[in-house]
Protein backbone atom coordinates (compact mmCIF):
# COMPACT_ATOMS: atom_id res chain seq x y z
CA UNK A 1 0.00 0.00 0.00
CA UNK A 2 2.39 2.34 1.17
CA UNK A 3 4.24 1.75 -2.77
CA UNK A 4 0.84 1.92 -3.96
CA UNK A 5 -0.43 5.02 -3.25
CA UNK A 6 2.41 7.72 -4.54
CA UNK A 7 2.37 5.63 -7.74
CA UNK A 8 -1.08 6.32 -7.82
CA UNK A 9 -0.80 10.25 -7.79
CA UNK A 10 2.03 10.63 -9.69
CA UNK A 11 0.39 8.77 -12.31
CA UNK A 12 -2.80 10.72 -11.97
CA UNK A 13 -0.72 14.30 -11.79
CA UNK A 14 1.06 12.77 -15.39
CA UNK A 15 -2.37 12.27 -16.87
CA UNK A 16 -4.07 15.33 -15.71
CA UNK A 17 -1.00 17.56 -16.90
CA UNK A 18 -1.21 15.34 -20.15
CA UNK A 19 -4.76 16.19 -20.67
CA UNK A 20 -3.61 20.25 -19.83
CA UNK A 21 -0.96 19.90 -22.26
CA UNK A 22 -3.32 18.71 -25.05
CA UNK A 23 -5.73 20.78 -24.48
CA UNK A 24 -3.71 23.92 -24.41
CA UNK A 25 -1.99 22.72 -27.64
CA UNK A 26 -5.21 22.12 -29.21
CA UNK A 27 -6.82 25.71 -28.20
CA UNK A 28 -3.39 26.90 -29.55
CA UNK A 29 -3.97 24.41 -33.05
CA UNK A 30 -7.26 26.08 -33.63
CA UNK A 31 -6.42 30.03 -33.01
CA UNK A 32 -3.30 29.33 -36.04
CA UNK A 33 -5.94 27.20 -38.21
CA UNK A 34 -8.14 30.49 -37.73
CA UNK A 35 -5.60 33.15 -38.40
CA UNK A 36 -4.97 31.09 -41.62
CA UNK A 37 -8.09 30.84 -42.67
CA UNK A 38 -8.32 34.49 -42.30
CA UNK A 39 -5.63 35.01 -44.28
CA UNK A 40 -6.75 32.29 -47.39
CA UNK A 41 -9.67 34.44 -46.71
CA UNK A 42 -7.91 37.65 -47.61
CA UNK A 43 -6.30 36.28 -50.45
CA UNK A 44 -9.13 34.90 -51.94
CA UNK A 45 -10.83 38.13 -51.88
CA UNK A 46 -7.85 40.02 -53.48
CA UNK A 47 -7.94 37.57 -56.49
CA UNK A 48 -11.35 38.36 -57.06
CA UNK A 49 -10.84 41.77 -56.61
CA UNK A 50 -8.67 41.26 -59.18
CA UNK A 51 -10.63 39.32 -61.55
CA UNK A 52 -13.83 41.39 -61.46
CA UNK A 53 -11.37 44.66 -61.99
CA UNK A 54 -10.13 42.88 -65.17
CA UNK A 55 -13.77 42.16 -66.33
CA UNK A 56 -14.99 45.56 -65.68
CA UNK A 57 -12.10 46.87 -67.61
CA UNK A 58 -12.76 44.70 -70.51
CA UNK A 59 -16.71 45.41 -70.39
CA UNK A 60 -16.10 48.98 -70.32
CA UNK A 61 -13.82 48.71 -73.30
CA UNK A 62 -17.23 48.43 -75.30
CA UNK A 63 -15.04 46.18 -77.68
CA UNK A 64 -15.89 42.57 -79.26
CA UNK A 65 -13.24 39.94 -78.41
CA UNK A 66 -13.86 36.34 -80.17
CA UNK A 67 -12.32 34.71 -77.54
CA UNK A 68 -10.23 34.43 -74.13
CA UNK A 69 -6.59 35.12 -75.75
CA UNK A 70 -8.01 38.03 -77.63
CA UNK A 71 -9.11 39.47 -74.29
CA UNK A 72 -6.01 39.10 -72.36
CA UNK A 73 -4.10 40.25 -75.14
CA UNK A 74 -5.86 43.66 -75.04
CA UNK A 75 -5.02 43.83 -71.01
CA UNK A 76 -1.48 43.20 -71.53
CA UNK A 77 -1.38 46.22 -73.82
CA UNK A 78 -3.99 48.66 -72.15
CA UNK A 79 -4.93 48.05 -69.50
CA UNK A 80 -4.42 50.88 -66.61
CA UNK A 81 -6.41 51.16 -63.14
CA UNK A 82 -7.27 55.18 -64.20
CA UNK A 83 -8.97 53.73 -67.18
CA UNK A 84 -12.83 53.57 -66.20
CA UNK A 85 -12.04 53.21 -62.48
CA UNK A 86 -12.35 55.91 -59.49
CA UNK A 87 -11.38 55.38 -56.17
CA UNK A 88 -14.88 54.29 -54.60
CA UNK A 89 -15.11 51.72 -57.26
CA UNK A 90 -12.44 50.19 -56.08
CA UNK A 91 -13.23 50.48 -52.64
CA UNK A 92 -17.04 49.11 -53.57
CA UNK A 93 -15.29 46.36 -55.24
CA UNK A 94 -13.00 45.09 -52.40
CA UNK A 95 -15.17 45.51 -49.94
CA UNK A 96 -17.86 42.93 -51.68
CA UNK A 97 -15.35 40.75 -52.05
CA UNK A 98 -13.68 40.74 -48.76
CA UNK A 99 -17.88 39.64 -47.22
CA UNK A 100 -18.13 37.07 -49.63
CA UNK A 101 -15.15 35.48 -47.57
CA UNK A 102 -16.81 36.63 -44.56
CA UNK A 103 -14.71 38.89 -44.15
CA UNK A 104 -16.22 42.20 -42.16
CA UNK A 105 -13.31 43.44 -40.70
CA UNK A 106 -12.43 47.59 -42.05
CA UNK A 107 -10.11 48.14 -44.50
CA UNK A 108 -7.32 50.87 -45.96
CA UNK A 109 -6.00 50.40 -49.93
CA UNK A 110 -3.62 51.71 -51.96
CA UNK A 111 -2.92 51.07 -55.28
CA UNK A 112 0.54 52.10 -56.84
CA UNK A 113 2.14 52.18 -60.44
CA UNK A 114 5.74 51.25 -61.61
CA UNK A 115 7.24 54.06 -59.79
CA UNK A 116 5.67 52.98 -56.76
CA UNK A 117 3.43 56.48 -56.54
CA UNK A 118 0.12 55.90 -55.50
CA UNK A 119 -3.00 55.96 -57.95
CA UNK A 120 -5.71 55.52 -56.01
CA UNK A 121 -5.44 55.51 -51.80
CA UNK A 122 -8.17 55.12 -49.13
CA UNK A 123 -7.95 58.09 -46.65
CA UNK A 124 -6.34 56.02 -43.57
CA UNK A 125 -3.61 54.68 -45.36
CA UNK A 126 -0.04 55.11 -44.70
CA UNK A 127 3.01 54.84 -46.56
CA UNK A 128 4.54 52.31 -43.68
CA UNK A 129 1.43 50.48 -44.28
CA UNK A 130 2.83 49.08 -47.60
CA UNK A 131 5.57 46.90 -45.33
CA UNK A 132 2.47 44.88 -43.64
CA UNK A 133 -0.86 44.99 -45.99
CA UNK A 134 -1.65 42.62 -48.34
CA UNK A 135 -0.73 42.79 -51.91
CA UNK A 136 -1.36 41.54 -55.19
CA UNK A 137 -0.21 42.20 -58.75
CA UNK A 138 -3.70 44.12 -60.77
CA UNK A 139 -1.95 44.19 -64.02
CA UNK A 140 -1.35 41.09 -65.76
CA UNK A 141 2.23 39.54 -65.20
CA UNK A 142 2.91 40.01 -69.18
CA UNK A 143 1.75 43.26 -69.02
CA UNK A 144 3.26 45.51 -71.92
CA UNK A 145 2.21 48.66 -70.31
CA UNK A 146 2.27 49.13 -66.22
CA UNK A 147 2.99 47.13 -63.07
CA UNK A 148 -0.03 48.21 -60.98
CA UNK A 149 0.08 47.11 -57.42
CA UNK A 150 -3.12 46.99 -54.74
CA UNK A 151 -2.06 47.21 -51.28
CA UNK A 152 -4.89 46.03 -48.84
CA UNK A 153 -4.27 46.53 -44.94
CA UNK A 154 -6.61 44.52 -42.80
CA UNK A 155 -6.37 44.92 -39.29
CA UNK A 156 -6.53 41.02 -38.01
CA UNK A 157 -8.69 41.05 -34.63
CA UNK A 158 -7.45 38.67 -32.28
CA UNK A 159 -10.61 39.13 -30.04
CA UNK A 160 -12.16 38.27 -32.65
CA UNK A 161 -10.85 34.84 -33.24
CA UNK A 162 -10.98 34.54 -29.25
CA UNK A 163 -14.84 35.73 -29.74
CA UNK A 164 -15.50 33.16 -32.77
CA UNK A 165 -13.86 30.39 -30.74
CA UNK A 166 -15.36 31.45 -27.45
CA UNK A 167 -17.74 27.94 -26.68
CA UNK A 168 -14.58 26.12 -27.49
CA UNK A 169 -12.49 27.82 -24.84
CA UNK A 170 -15.11 27.97 -22.60
CA UNK A 171 -16.01 24.45 -23.05
CA UNK A 172 -12.39 23.13 -22.79
CA UNK A 173 -11.86 25.31 -19.50
CA UNK A 174 -15.13 24.02 -17.86
CA UNK A 175 -14.37 20.07 -18.77
CA UNK A 176 -10.41 20.78 -17.74
CA UNK A 177 -11.85 22.43 -14.72
CA UNK A 178 -14.30 19.40 -14.10
CA UNK A 179 -10.99 16.53 -14.90
CA UNK A 180 -8.52 18.91 -11.84
CA UNK A 181 -11.37 19.00 -9.15
CA UNK A 182 -12.23 15.06 -10.03
CA UNK A 183 -8.40 14.69 -9.80
CA UNK A 184 -8.35 16.85 -6.42
CA UNK A 185 -11.25 14.47 -4.88
CA UNK A 186 -9.65 11.61 -5.80
CA UNK A 187 -6.13 12.41 -4.29
CA UNK A 188 -8.02 13.83 -0.95
CA UNK A 189 -10.20 11.03 -0.64
CA UNK A 190 -6.85 8.80 -1.06
CA UNK A 191 -5.28 10.28 1.19
CA UNK A 192 -8.44 10.15 3.68
CA UNK A 193 -8.65 6.18 3.08
CA UNK A 194 -4.66 5.90 4.01
CA UNK A 195 -5.30 7.95 7.16
CA UNK A 196 -8.36 5.65 7.88
CA UNK A 197 -6.22 3.07 7.31
CA UNK A 198 -3.87 3.94 9.80
CA UNK A 199 -6.42 5.23 12.68
CA UNK A 200 -8.18 1.41 11.90
CA UNK A 201 -4.76 -0.33 12.76
CA UNK A 202 -4.32 1.75 15.66
CA UNK A 203 -7.90 1.30 16.95
CA UNK A 204 -7.43 -2.72 16.66
CA UNK A 205 -4.47 -2.53 18.33
CA UNK A 206 -5.39 -0.64 21.46
CA UNK A 207 -8.48 -2.55 21.43
CA UNK A 208 -6.45 -5.70 21.43
CA UNK A 209 -4.20 -4.21 24.81
CA UNK A 210 -7.05 -3.13 26.42
CA UNK A 211 -9.11 -5.98 26.33
CA UNK A 212 -6.49 -8.08 26.48
CA UNK A 213 -5.03 -7.00 29.89
CA UNK A 214 -8.07 -7.64 31.88
CA UNK A 215 -8.90 -11.23 30.08
CA UNK A 216 -5.71 -11.99 31.18
CA UNK A 217 -5.98 -11.13 34.92
CA UNK A 218 -9.54 -12.92 35.14
CA UNK A 219 -7.78 -15.43 33.46
CA UNK A 220 -5.06 -15.56 36.60
CA UNK A 221 -7.99 -14.52 38.81
CA UNK A 222 -10.04 -17.92 37.95
CA UNK A 223 -6.88 -20.15 37.63
CA UNK A 224 -6.53 -19.12 41.59
CA UNK A 225 -10.21 -19.96 42.29
CA UNK A 226 -9.52 -23.62 40.95
CA UNK A 227 -6.39 -24.12 43.43
CA UNK A 228 -7.59 -26.43 46.32
CA UNK A 229 -5.79 -24.16 48.97
CA UNK A 230 -7.68 -20.86 47.90
CA UNK A 231 -11.16 -22.83 47.62
CA UNK A 232 -10.90 -23.45 51.05
CA UNK A 233 -10.01 -19.56 52.04
CA UNK A 234 -13.01 -17.52 52.12
CA UNK A 235 -11.35 -14.73 52.38
CA UNK A 236 -8.95 -15.20 49.08
CA UNK A 237 -12.26 -16.59 47.43
CA UNK A 238 -13.38 -12.85 48.06
CA UNK A 239 -10.73 -10.93 46.38
CA UNK A 240 -10.15 -12.87 43.51
CA UNK A 241 -13.58 -12.92 42.96
CA UNK A 242 -13.76 -8.92 43.45
CA UNK A 243 -10.79 -8.96 41.41
CA UNK A 244 -12.65 -10.80 38.14
CA UNK A 245 -16.06 -8.47 39.16
CA UNK A 246 -13.59 -5.15 38.84
CA UNK A 247 -11.92 -6.29 35.93
CA UNK A 248 -15.29 -7.27 34.31
CA UNK A 249 -16.36 -3.27 34.56
CA UNK A 250 -13.20 -2.34 33.26
CA UNK A 251 -14.00 -4.67 29.94
CA UNK A 252 -17.38 -2.65 30.10
CA UNK A 253 -16.22 0.56 29.96
CA UNK A 254 -14.18 -0.08 27.21
CA UNK A 255 -16.60 -1.59 25.51
CA UNK A 256 -19.65 1.15 26.18
CA UNK A 257 -16.79 3.72 24.77
CA UNK A 258 -16.74 1.99 21.12
CA UNK A 259 -20.22 2.07 21.24
CA UNK A 260 -20.75 5.48 22.32
CA UNK A 261 -19.05 6.29 19.38
CA UNK A 262 -20.73 4.23 17.44
CA UNK A 263 -23.52 6.21 18.53
CA UNK A 264 -22.53 9.62 17.81
CA UNK A 265 -21.42 8.83 14.53
CA UNK A 266 -25.03 7.46 13.97
CA UNK A 267 -26.39 10.67 15.30
CA UNK A 268 -28.61 8.30 17.70
CA UNK A 269 -27.75 10.35 20.58
CA UNK A 270 -30.61 10.90 22.87
CA UNK A 271 -30.21 13.13 25.66
CA UNK A 272 -31.85 13.55 29.24
CA UNK A 273 -31.98 17.18 29.72
CA UNK A 274 -32.23 18.19 33.33
CA UNK A 275 -31.30 20.67 35.62
CA UNK A 276 -28.44 19.61 37.70
CA UNK A 277 -25.62 21.52 39.93
CA UNK A 278 -22.60 21.39 37.74
CA UNK A 279 -20.69 21.39 41.41
CA UNK A 280 -22.26 18.58 42.56
CA UNK A 281 -21.29 16.88 39.53
CA UNK A 282 -17.83 17.74 39.24
CA UNK A 283 -17.03 16.76 42.90
CA UNK A 284 -18.25 13.59 42.68
CA UNK A 285 -16.41 13.08 39.79
CA UNK A 286 -13.31 14.62 41.66
CA UNK A 287 -13.90 12.15 44.72
CA UNK A 288 -13.51 8.90 42.30
CA UNK A 289 -10.24 9.86 40.91
CA UNK A 290 -8.78 11.55 43.98
CA UNK A 291 -6.97 8.34 45.23
CA UNK A 292 -5.76 7.89 41.78
CA UNK A 293 -4.21 11.36 41.84
CA UNK A 294 -2.95 10.97 45.51
CA UNK A 295 -1.40 7.38 44.44
CA UNK A 296 1.12 9.66 42.68
CA UNK A 297 1.57 12.29 44.81
CA UNK A 298 -0.17 14.86 43.09
CA UNK A 299 -2.93 17.07 44.24
CA UNK A 300 -6.59 18.15 42.66
CA UNK A 301 -7.54 21.57 43.20
CA UNK A 302 -11.41 22.74 42.69
CA UNK A 303 -11.82 26.42 42.37
CA UNK A 304 -15.75 26.45 41.76
CA UNK A 305 -16.55 30.00 41.87
CA UNK A 306 -19.60 29.89 39.56
CA UNK A 307 -22.10 32.16 40.62
CA UNK A 308 -24.63 30.04 39.60
CA UNK A 309 -24.04 26.71 38.78
CA UNK A 310 -27.20 25.70 37.37
CA UNK A 311 -27.22 23.80 34.21
CA UNK A 312 -29.65 21.90 31.65
CA UNK A 313 -27.86 18.85 30.82
CA UNK A 314 -27.66 15.10 30.79
CA UNK A 315 -26.44 14.23 34.21
CA UNK A 316 -24.78 11.02 32.53
CA UNK A 317 -23.16 12.61 29.62
CA UNK A 318 -22.29 15.67 31.71
CA UNK A 319 -20.35 13.27 34.29
CA UNK A 320 -18.75 11.43 31.55
CA UNK A 321 -17.44 14.96 30.24
CA UNK A 322 -15.83 15.96 33.21
CA UNK A 323 -14.24 12.55 33.66
CA UNK A 324 -12.55 12.36 30.90
CA UNK A 325 -11.14 15.83 30.83
CA UNK A 326 -9.58 14.90 34.27
CA UNK A 327 -8.79 11.43 33.22
CA UNK A 328 -6.76 12.88 30.06
CA UNK A 329 -5.24 15.31 32.84
CA UNK A 330 -4.40 12.80 34.78
CA UNK A 331 -2.46 10.58 31.55
CA UNK A 332 -0.66 13.04 30.14
CA UNK A 333 1.05 14.37 33.38
CA UNK A 334 4.41 14.38 34.60
CA UNK A 335 5.29 12.33 36.99
CA UNK A 336 3.25 14.38 39.51
CA UNK A 337 0.02 15.62 38.70
CA UNK A 338 -0.74 19.12 39.81
CA UNK A 339 -4.61 19.54 38.02
CA UNK A 340 -7.03 22.48 38.79
CA UNK A 341 -10.40 22.83 38.12
CA UNK A 342 -12.40 26.23 37.92
CA UNK A 343 -16.09 27.27 37.35
CA UNK A 344 -17.19 30.55 35.76
CA UNK A 345 -20.67 32.31 35.55
CA UNK A 346 -21.32 34.43 32.13
CA UNK A 347 -24.12 36.08 30.21
CA UNK A 348 -26.49 32.72 30.69
CA UNK A 349 -23.45 30.39 30.44
CA UNK A 350 -21.58 28.29 32.63
CA UNK A 351 -17.56 27.85 31.32
CA UNK A 352 -15.65 25.24 33.24
CA UNK A 353 -11.92 24.99 32.90
CA UNK A 354 -9.21 22.25 33.58
CA UNK A 355 -5.90 22.70 33.80
CA UNK A 356 -2.83 20.51 34.13
CA UNK A 357 0.88 21.11 33.99
CA UNK A 358 1.57 17.97 31.47
CA UNK A 359 3.60 17.67 28.34
CA UNK A 360 0.93 19.72 26.40
CA UNK A 361 0.69 19.87 22.41
CA UNK A 362 2.17 21.69 19.74
CA UNK A 363 -0.40 23.12 17.11
CA UNK A 364 -1.00 20.08 14.99
CA UNK A 365 -1.95 18.10 18.15
CA UNK A 366 -4.51 21.08 19.01
CA UNK A 367 -5.99 20.97 16.11
CA UNK A 368 -6.55 16.99 15.66
CA UNK A 369 -7.07 16.59 19.39
CA UNK A 370 -10.59 16.37 19.14
CA UNK A 371 -10.83 13.53 16.08
CA UNK A 372 -12.08 10.59 16.98
CA UNK A 373 -9.27 7.91 17.60
CA UNK A 374 -6.99 10.15 17.36
CA UNK A 375 -4.28 10.15 20.13
CA UNK A 376 -1.14 12.44 20.56
CA UNK A 377 2.24 11.64 20.71
CA UNK A 378 3.32 11.17 24.60
CA UNK A 379 7.00 11.07 23.99
CA UNK A 380 8.87 9.35 27.02
CA UNK A 381 5.64 8.54 28.34
CA UNK A 382 4.37 4.95 27.46
CA UNK A 383 1.70 4.03 29.72
CA UNK A 384 -0.86 5.98 28.40
CA UNK A 385 -3.81 3.91 27.12
CA UNK A 386 -7.15 4.10 25.47
CA UNK A 387 -8.91 4.41 22.09
CA UNK A 388 -8.43 7.96 21.26
CA UNK A 389 -12.22 8.31 21.73
CA UNK A 390 -12.11 10.34 24.66
CA UNK A 391 -11.65 13.79 23.68
CA UNK A 392 -13.99 13.48 20.44
CA UNK A 393 -16.91 12.32 22.78
CA UNK A 394 -16.45 15.21 24.75
CA UNK A 395 -16.70 17.79 21.80
CA UNK A 396 -19.52 15.53 20.63
CA UNK A 397 -21.48 16.14 23.71
CA UNK A 398 -20.86 19.30 24.45
CA UNK A 399 -22.03 20.60 20.63
CA UNK A 400 -25.59 18.61 21.32
CA UNK A 401 -25.67 20.82 24.36
CA UNK A 402 -25.09 24.11 22.38
CA UNK A 403 -22.00 24.61 23.95
CA UNK A 404 -18.67 25.00 22.84
CA UNK A 405 -15.11 23.34 23.57
CA UNK A 406 -11.74 24.71 22.94
CA UNK A 407 -7.75 24.00 24.26
CA UNK A 408 -4.98 26.26 24.96
CA UNK A 409 -1.79 24.35 25.44
CA UNK A 410 1.90 25.17 25.19
CA UNK A 411 3.91 21.68 25.17
CA UNK A 412 6.20 21.20 28.30
CA UNK A 413 4.08 23.51 30.32
CA UNK A 414 0.93 21.64 30.29
CA UNK A 415 -3.39 22.18 28.55
CA UNK A 416 -6.16 23.97 30.03
CA UNK A 417 -9.49 22.86 28.65
CA UNK A 418 -12.52 25.37 28.13
CA UNK A 419 -15.63 23.92 28.01
CA UNK A 420 -18.68 26.47 27.81
CA UNK A 421 -22.30 25.78 27.60
CA UNK A 422 -25.86 27.56 28.08
CA UNK A 423 -27.09 27.86 31.80
CA UNK A 424 -30.45 26.80 30.47
CA UNK A 425 -30.36 24.38 27.24
CA UNK A 426 -33.94 25.02 25.63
Amino acid sequence: MKRIFPLIVVLITLSVLGILFIQMSWINNAIKLKHQEFQRGVENSLSHTREKIHSKFIYNARRFFVNDESSQFYLKNNFTIEDGFSRDEIEDIISKQLKQNNIKLPFEFCITNIFKNSIFQSDGFQLADQQTAFQILLSPEDSYVAKEVLYLEIKEDKNQIIREMAWMILASIVFTTIIIMAFAVTVRTLFNQKKLAEIKSDFINNMTHELKTPLATISLAIDALTNEKVIRDTEKINYYSAMIKEENKRMNKQVEKILQAARLEKEELELNIQKLDAHTVIRKVADNLVLQIQERNGTLTLNLNAANPQLGADEVHFSNIIFNLLDNAIKYSKAIPHIDVETQSGNNTLTIKVKDDGIGMDRETQSRIFEKFYRAHTGNIHNVKGFGLGLSYVKAIVEAHEGKVKVESVPGQGSTFTITLPSNLK
